[in-house]
């Protein structure tokens, strides 16, 4: 059997995406509207107080495309906080104008590939500042899930921890190559959902997640190890743009 990578884990992470059903929302009269509204607002105010505390961090956008209409990213200390969050958000009057599209369920991981041998990596505030980060407020977003293939001569599995470790090496060059200008959270999802990783980029430059993802593709692990699901991609949805946008 071959030897496993080590994973160091930080906070919680959901993956919310939601529709707006806009044939009711436009048969709905305006105080049911402003009603709706104001117990969004009510709701979204929770992400502030938790990131004052430092026991989470949550991002919004709105997602371009025909797969939602927005996504509500949340990083949490505990699977039970999510939870919580996304009863909360059913429970609002806003919620039952919305519909679920997709959701994914993860948490925030780093492998010990690139690790330093003989350093305690949680005595490290920068691994630990990785492990609980702070979700930027970037002017774009793009999720993907992915899986590393399991597949006849092509098995991710079946290579030994030295050429595993010498192909992340060389992948996580191109990464830090974007540094400044993307920024990458990696969130392991093996027994919480359907593929393996969540990739979740933010950028300022929506090329750079094209340029960035197309030069993977010619590294080795991804080139012949990589699978990967759909890609969401939007716009970065504070308060007043998401009051516009629910103008009718």
């Amino acid at each position: 059997m071959n030897e496993a990578t080590l994973t160091l884990e930080g906070w919680y992470c959901l993956h919310d995406f939601r529709s707006i059903d806009w044939t009711l929302w436009k048969a709905a009269d305006h105080e049911e509207r402003a009603g709706a509204i104001e117990d969004l607002e009510e709701f979204m105010k929770e992400f502030e107080v938790t990131a004052q505390s430092g026991t989470g961090s949550t991002a919004v956008y709105s997602i371009v495309g025909q797969k939602a209409d927005f996504v509500f990213m949340y990083l949490r200390e505990t699977l039970e906080d999510l939870n919580k969050l996304e009863i909360a958000f059913n429970k609002t009057d806003f919620a039952k104008f919305t519909t679920k599209e997709y959701s994914y369920v993860s948490v925030v991981e780093l492998s010990n590939y690139l690790g330093k041998e003989g350093e305690d990596p949680m005595q490290n505030p920068q691994i630990i500042a990785r492990l609980k980060p702070e979700l930027p407020k970037s002017a774009h977003i793009c999720f993907y899930p992915m899986n590393k293939k399991r597949e006849l001569n092509d098995n991710w599995y079946m290579l030994s921890m030295d050429d595993r470790k010498a192909m992340m090496r060389s992948h996580g060059l191109i990464g830090r190559s974007y540094a400044g200008k993307v920024k990458q959270i990696i969130t392991g999802s093996v027994g919480f959902d359907d593929w393996e990783w969540g990739v979740t980029l933010f950028s300022d430059d929506a090329l750079q997640f094209k340029k960035l993802i197309y030069e993977m593709r010619f590294d080795e692990v991804s080139a012949r190890y990589g699978e990967f699901g759909a890609f969401y991609v939007g716009n970065l949805l504070d308060w007043e743009k998401a009051q516009e946008m629910l103008k009718v």
